[in-house]
């Protein structure tokens, strides 16, 4: 049962547009009583178009025009200082004039005067702004300056704004068309639109209507100055119009943002993307368009899969992929069945199949055999399951059902050509039983022209996605398991990466401090490896020498055969400048080389770059040379690299992108998707790698990237991978200049492990635990937990006697424990077992934002044999303090009355709890607006978490508010 703060909106204005009457609107879209949030873009009840005209063809006239075409059921107040009405109705001078409060101002005038206009709306109370003009950042300087002065004139108030550049929003369930569009209302659907090109999205709903899609919402977001993409994916998340969100994109904008909202939203709706911008070309041109830097193609696909969205390449797909992943199973793998009545058309699917991704199903002998009794005895006897030119309704529909049943396929693709004996209506029939029996997706292919028409409708209205083309169903089944996998994936439980406290901070803090203050950015090699060190990344030993004498010393105190490189602030690649000298066996050698590497500088850019060599042993193990990296994105901040390493690194473009931070299984995915992966795996014959450990050097090189900012770049190469060891045999780091403030560094796009809230703690007891934020890695410790609850715990946390399989489902859990940090608090208290030695969670409370408030519900729970022990309410005082660190207004639960322990717990921490006879329960509320109690916590590091509204806890579970405390 939830807290219920919902009612219903009053009575406001007259209704001066025709159709659906305030009552009859969806009552479920009704805002509760703190949502602000979004709601006066989609549900307004009184409208003012600033800006409005009569004048042919102009955006005022087109958006007052299709305001009154819509039957919304609201107020149009049109403002104008020069007119006295505008289509018939009365205009005002200024917003501040109109006498109604207004929910939603639509601002079409130039861009030089829309920065007062917001001001005025401020004053006047608006809740919302949709600003249609151009002119602004992708103009220059002066254009960037607008939308700065725009922006302040915001922050006065409470107001959001969709745009600059926007042509505004649909919500046809209500009749609401608030645009600049030349579109009648589009129909009313499952599907919300973003689109950040106007024009496109514009031509895509006259197109709809003529395909007879519908929409949920359709939004042109302009360029985001405010209300961006995570907004929109926020409200349409919890939106129980909207099924899924297909988003036509140009630049990300604020990437956390984004990222957190796709994460959490993608779980329950399909977000489904097209980026242009693949070639540098195109890139360019979006960059024009919308004034943003679009960043890497490749990063944008690794930022997509981390979160959970599918990015496809063609307008159709957005469609048709939205309703394909709202109707079809979701895939459990790559391998698709293709059943045809022709050889042709199931090459063509097993090349496009293949080209994408997809994989074709092995057949178990038991299904060939079951086929070899149904078909007759040419049949290919393989998948592509080859039905014949003759084949039948029947002989299509045993055959599928027999595929089906084969547990080497997650899903079928059913081809049909017409032929002599074919008919295509008839077979149709016969299939279209089967398009959801088999718990499998099932895809078809009706190829022709008007005689398959009546048959492809069938299977279409059957559930059943019906393409024109073989090569087309597969590129959607090969989307549909991308999909699946994107979801999958990042909630896949990580091994523990260990060496948790063995980073020297002081002595990596110390290296960067000093050499920033020597006036460097570039460290040395020795410098690049000593830092490596800190993060007990393994390293090749290394010394600097400045003379032939120091070098060979040292070569001798390290061992023969030895290398040695240049050292050098200014030279980055050391081979392009005859910098490096391998196999050096004795002192001759060494002395040899010291000289060839000093004339080779001197000749090639200038003995100023000389400062001597370093030294050290040459590394003769058989292996692969890997390359691991990290440099910055434009929007997505900081981006890691793995792949092939070596001289070639350039040619062989063998590498994957990823973002930090990393767990062990986002590492392994990561390296997988690489060539070299197959030859760490130990290919033809080639003893393995220690994949896991090559996993645990990743996760801790991607802490090393978020824990030190101030580092621009880092590259390892290569790093030798041999089964016997992980060494790093050269490495480069760049830093950001000390001049870049520390606000100004790139932040990681995802927000890392807020280390801030980890803190040990002694219980009444005596023993001392660590509590601290969930982290993915908890899932079998959240297990063992939950084994050693009672039932009247249970009980009195869940309202019901809840099982232990369905608490202790992975499913259930990966939602516990695999959290964003932007949006939710979870903290777990630990120790280890005396014992056993085994680490143990205790306790665990959490923190959730009730969306569109600033209110946060909580959740507490005490394994049985440390209750009563303080735990509970040191967990529940640190939750709060959380809260306050997020500036929440308050926070709340909903406890059951003979739940004393978690009652006096509240009344201890200053809650006002009453009980409330509507749902026989206890409810709890703390006001945090009140001077805030002392914390032993510091406050949230404005970098790792980023901005007040999206930053700390600042959002909801799509699946709903966290459990109450029971």
């Amino acid at each position: 049962m939830l807290t219920t703060l919902s009612q219903d909106a009053p009575e406001r204005g007259h209704v001066l547009t025709k159709g659906v009457p305030k009552a009859s609107l969806a009552s479920n879209l009704l805002r509760t009583k703190e949502n602000d949030g979004l709601q006066a873009f989609f549900s307004p009840q009184n409208i003012a178009v600033i800006g409005a005209t009569e004048k042919p063809g102009s955006v005022g006239r087109t958006i007052v025009r299709n305001l009154l075409g819509s039957p919304f059921g609201g107020t149009i107040s049109p403002v104008n200082p020069s007119r006295r009405r505008v289509l018939g109705i009365k205009a005002h001078p200024r917003v501040g004039d109109v006498p109604d409060a207004i929910d939603l101002a639509i601002v079409a005038t130039p861009a030089p005067t829309v920065p007062d206009l917001i001001g005025e709306c401020v004053e006047a109370g608006v809740r919302a702004a949709i600003i249609a003009s151009s002119g602004y950042k992708e103009t220059g300087a002066g254009g960037a300056e607008l939308e700065r002065r725009i922006m302040e004139q915001a922050s006065r108030g409470r107001i959001r704004i969709i745009g600059p550049n926007s042509l505004g929003v649909m919500r046809p369930m209500i009749g609401l068309n608030a645009s600049a569009t030349n579109v009648t209302m589009a129909r009313p659907g499952k599907i919300a639109f973003l689109s950040q090109s106007g024009a496109l999205g514009a031509a895509m709903l006259d197109w709809s209507l003529r395909a007879n899609v519908g929409f949920s919402a359709f939004v042109s977001v302009g360029s985001m100055l405010d209300v961006d993409w995570g907004d929109l994916i926020d409200y349409l998340g919890n939106d129980l119009h909207t099924k899924s969100i297909i988003i036509y994109m140009e630049s990300i904008g604020d990437a956390r943002s984004f990222l957190s909202a796709a994460r959490e939203v993608a779980l329950s709706k399909p977000i489904i993307v097209i980026k242009p911008g693949r070639t540098e070309e195109a890139s360019r041109a979006a960059a024009s368009h919308t004034g943003s830097l679009t960043g890497s193609d490749e990063v944008l696909n690794a930022a997509f899969h981390r979160c959970g969205v599918l990015r496809v390449d063609r307008i159709s797909e957005l469609f048709s992929m939205a309703e394909i992943l709202n109707t079809q199973p979701r895939l459990k793998g790559p391998r698709l069945a293709v059943l045809t009545n022709a050889g042709g058309p199931g090459v063509l699917a097993t090349d496009a199949l293949i080209a994408g991704g997809g994989q074709l199903a092995p057949l178990a002998s038991e299904t060939i055999e079951a086929l070899n009794r149904i078909l007759p005895p040419p049949w290919s006897h393989r998948n592509p399951v080859d039905l014949l030119g003759d084949a039948g309704p029947d002989r299509y529909a045993q055959a599928l059902e027999v595929v089906a049943e084969d547990p080497n396929t997650d899903g079928l693709l059913v081809i049909l050509t017409p032929q002599a004996m074919i008919d295509p209506t008839r077979t149709a029939e016969a299939l279209k039983a089967h398009g959801t029996s088999a718990g499998k997706p099932v895809l078809a292919s009706w190829m022709g022209g008007d005689e398959v028409v009546a048959g492809a409708s069938i299977l279409n209205r059957a559930g059943i996605p019906t393409f024109p083309c073989p090569d087309t169903a597969t590129r959607a089944f090969n989307n549909m398991w991308r999909y699946s996998h994107n979801l999958r994936s990042p909630y896949e439980t990580p091994a523990l990466a260990g060496d948790e406290n063995g980073v020297d901070h002081a002595g990596v803090e110390d290296l960067i401090a000093s050499v920033l203050a020597a006036g460097r950015t570039l460290l040395n090699e020795a410098e690049s490896k000593r830092l490596l060190e800190s993060y007990r990344i393994p390293v090749v030993p290394t010394r600097v020498a400045t003379t032939e004498e120091q070098a060979v010393a040292l070569a001798e105190e390290l061992g023969y055969p030895a290398v040695l490189k240049l050292d050098s602030r200014t030279i980055v690649h050391k081979t392009h400048v005859g910098g490096v000298q391998l196999n050096l066996t004795d002192a001759g050698a060494v002395r040899h080389a010291y000289r060839a590497i000093e004339e080779s500088v001197r000749r090639r850019v200038g003995a100023e770059h000389f400062l001597g060599v370093t030294v050290q042993p040459m590394i003769t193990l058989e292996g692969s040379e890997l390359i691991i990296g990290s440099s910055p994105d434009p929007q997505l901040g900081p981006v890691l690299l793995f792949g092939a390493g070596g001289t070639l690194v350039e040619l062989l473009m063998d590498r994957a992108l990823g973002l930090p931070p990393l767990n062990t299984t986002l590492a392994r995915r990561m390296m997988e998707t690489t060539r070299i992966f197959q030859v760490l795996k130990g290919a033809r014959g080639c003893p393995p790698v220690d994949l896991g450990a090559l996993e645990r050097l990743l996760v801790r090189f991607s802490r090393l990237v978020i824990e030190q900012p101030r580092i621009k770049e880092i590259d390892i190469n290569p790093l030798l991978a041999t089964p016997e060891r992980l060494i790093v045999l050269d490495a480069r780091v760049v830093l950001h200049p000390a001049e870049v403030d520390a606000d100004q560094l790139p932040r990681p796009a995802i927000c890392p492990y807020p280390t801030q809230y980890v803190a040990p703690w002694t219980i009444t007891n005596g023993l001392t635990v660590t509590i601290r934020p969930i982290r993915p890695e908890d899932e079998p410790l959240v297990v063992r937990f939950h084994e050693k609850l009672s039932e009247d715990s249970v009980y009195l946390r869940f309202f019901q006697s809840l099982k232990l399989s369905r608490r202790i489902a992975h499913e259930r859990l990966a939602r516990t424990c695999f959290i964003d940090y932007n949006r939710e608090m979870a903290l777990v208290a630990e120790h280890e077992d005396p014992r056993t030695g085994e680490r143990e969670v205790i306790a665990m409370g959490r923190l959730s934002r009730l969306y569109g408030t600033d209110k946060a519900e909580f959740s507490l729970e005490v394994r049985d044999t440390f209750q009563r022990c303080g735990l509970g309410t040191e967990i529940l005082r640190r939750l709060i303090a959380i809260g306050r660190d997020a500036r929440l207004h308050c926070v709340c639960a909903v406890i059951l009355p003979r739940n004393r322990g978690m009652l006096r717990i509240c009344d201890r921490l200053g809650f006002h709890t009453h009980y409330r006879d509507s749902d026989q329960l206890m409810h709890a509320e703390l006001d945090l607006t009140d001077t805030p109690r002392p914390s032993s916590l510091a406050s949230v590091d404005a970098r790792r978490v980023g901005p007040h509204r999206h930053g700390g806890i600042d959002g909801l579970s799509k699946s709903g508010v966290v459990s109450h405390v029971r």
